[in-house]
């Protein structure tokens, strides 16, 4: 089994691609100063937003695997695992690396609302692709940070830093809607196998055997991370991908009910519910009566 490269610190990150720490928990990280190296797995303990400039081979993520192009960017958390597989060849990294340690967050707006940047445990293949105008803003983003970083640290130091990285990725949050617009026929594509992975799961004995399907499962059986899959999801819809499944749940339920052959507890299970009550009160709250008055009155 490879072994995967611990990079805990900005500052191990900074020498190991020759680049000076100017910052302990922040940097910009020029990737083309590194040496040529062979490729392999990394496990970083900060966040990194990668910017590639130019194609550089199969960045292997989890079962998946994503060729770069050219103003794409590329995010990791903390504790992610990323690289490349190791085929024994040598190459020349090239980019940009904004990496920033949690520690540099801690007491700011952007480090109580860090959770909310969902791209951060998207996969890799997930990846934001920009457009010439889009890219300029990021280097323009980049280049702020830097400024900072070069010209000493004072009192603003830190503030004008982290207002920056927040800047940055609000704009990504923005270029992401984007890439949702127009990437629409393809969402729509996932949405259409969304709507069959249900029909599916719930015409088979999977409920009784598994239970009810969340959102990590659909998202892993399209082969999607479960927070690119949720904002996709409610791009498309307007709802949550767990509303979304909970929608589907109501209206198969409300659909057996009028078989009056079976008892509301063996519907219960059929659709996945563990306790029959739990159904119960679920249907009362999404259709405003319990699975018997709603029998009655149909």
């Amino acid at each position: 089994m490879e072994n995967i490269l611990m990079i805990d610190s900005i500052g191990q990150f900074s020498t190991i691609n020759n680049n000076e720490t100017l910052h302990p928990l922040v940097n910009i990280v020029d990737l083309s100063k590194a040496e040529e190296r062979q490729n392999r797995k990394s496990n970083y303990g900060f966040y990194a937003v990668f910017l590639k400039e130019i194609k550089c081979g199969d960045l292997h993520y989890g079962c998946n695997y994503y060729d770069y192009e050219e103003g794409t960017l590329v995010f990791v958390g903390p504790g992610q695992v990323i690289g490349v597989e190791n085929n024994g060849e040598l190459y020349q990294p090239k980019g940009l690396a904004l990496v920033f340690h949690p520690d540099l967050l801690k007491g700011t707006s952007l480090g109580r609302h860090i959770a909310d940047y969902n791209f951060f445990s998207y996969e890799v293949f997930e990846a934001l692709h920009l457009s010439e105008a889009e890219r300029k803003i990021i280097y323009d983003c980049y280049a702020k940070i830097k400024y900072e970083l070069v010209r000493g640290i004072d009192k603003h130091s830190r503030t004008l830093i982290v207002s920056n990285i927040e800047l940055l990725l609000n704009y990504c949050i923005r270029f992401y809607d984007r890439q949702f617009i127009t990437r629409e026929n393809v969402n729509k594509g996932i949405l259409q196998k969304f709507e069959e992975l249900l029909n599916n799961y719930f015409n088979s004995e999977k409920p009784k055997e598994i239970g009810l399907p969340s959102v990590g499962y659909c998202a892993d059986q399209l082969n999607l991370s479960a927070n690119y899959f949720g904002d996709l999801i409610k791009k498309e819809t307007g709802k949550s991908a767990q509303e979304y499944i909970q929608f589907k749940i109501m209206d198969l339920a409300k659909e057996r009910i009028f078989d009056a052959t079976k008892s509301v507890s063996e519907i219960a299970y059929e659709l996945g519910f563990k306790y029959p009550q739990h159904f119960s009160r679920s249907f009362k709250q999404h259709v405003g009566y319990s699975p018997n008055e709603y029998r009655n009155l149909n």
